[in-house]
């Protein structure tokens, strides 16, 4: 039972940290088919955000560079800005 309770919590504790690290070695999350979850991934986004950004690409269709996540309320150009390196648009 031990072993079992090992495994589980280290099973959470990759599911956690392994998405930020492929994030930190240069990966790039693709906005226009990313998921929530996904898109939470990145910094200084959060799941209310990140359903935003997923409401205005279904609404108002792809975005085409960072600067057209201006479109998402909440979202300036200090977040584009820090964003940037991080997302694909394809």
């Amino acid at each position: 039972m031990k072993k079992f309770l090992i495994s589980c919590v280290t099973a959470l504790a990759l599911s956690i940290a392994l998405p930020s690290l492929a994030l930190e070695n240069g990966q790039t999350v693709d906005i226009n088919t990313a998921t929530t979850e996904q898109i939470v991934e990145l910094k200084g986004i959060g799941a209310k955000k990140a359903e935003a950004i997923i409401a205005e690409r279904e609404a108002n269709g792809p975005f085409k560079d960072a600067q057209d996540l201006a479109r998402v309320k909440g979202i300036g150009q200090a977040t584009i800005d820090s964003l940037q390196d991080q997302l694909s648009f394809q």
